[in-house]
């Protein structure tokens, strides 16, 4: 299984209303038919004015086969890119194949938070399996939606999706983790293993198969 996350940037206080497009008009064409959709979010803290959406297919050949097909679907390019492509400045994509499984929480209400950690050079597997041994203790506090490690297009990275109650609930369950022991010393690894550190809150829109 490799997973796509795409993170587009739109102008200043359009992201709602490219979500809105693709829950709207994108969604009804194409389907899962195309690749399936994880989950979409807006971002709340962090860079702002963006929607970023995750994707699974079950290889890269797949993912290009059916990108390939869905660029020739008329509908999507009539209906949904024509009005959505003006709204969008930037497209970023991350490729990445989960040391984690995904494993979505149960109901609606969440918020996400997404980091994203760079590693140094050639310790990226070995930081995401240690921080996927100590998610038992870990996820006492806050669901771990998945890990993974970056494919494409930034190698050295290990990426995670937590799932929270409310902002004031990630707040309660980090202050819970750093009185933890075991989490206390799984952070010894920080500083010999990672080089950047960087987070984003996000709010599921409609659509969003995670909510």
């Amino acid at each position: 299984m490799i997973y796509e996350f795409r993170t587009y940037t739109t102008p200043i206080g359009m992201a709602p209303e490219l979500a809105r497009l693709s829950a709207e008009i994108g969604r009804d064409v194409r389907k899962d038919d195309y690749g399936k959709l994880e989950g979409y979010w807006l971002t709340e803290i962090g860079p702002l004015n963006q929607v970023m959406h995750l994707w699974s297919y079950a290889d890269l050949n797949a993912r290009q086969e059916l990108r390939a097909a869905l660029g020739q679907n008329p509908d999507w390019r009539n209906k949904y890119l024509s009005v959505a492509l003006p709204l969008i400045k930037r497209q970023d994509i991350r490729l990445m194949h989960a040391v984690k499984p995904l494993t979505p929480p149960e109901g609606s209400g969440h918020v996400y938070e997404y980091r994203v950690y760079r590693c140094k050079v050639g310790m990226a597997r070995a930081w995401s399996e240690k921080l996927r041994d100590v998610l038992p203790a870990r996820e006492k506090y806050s669901k771990n939606v998945a890990i993974w490690l970056t494919e494409a297009g930034q190698p050295n990275e290990v990426s995670h999706l937590w799932a929270y109650d409310s902002l004031n609930h990630r707040a309660e369950a980090r202050a819970a983790t750093m009185k933890d022991p075991d989490w206390r010393a799984f952070l010894k690894n920080g500083p010999e293993m990672l080089e950047e550190m960087q987070s984003t809150v996000l709010v599921p829109w409609t659509h969003s198969p995670m909510q």
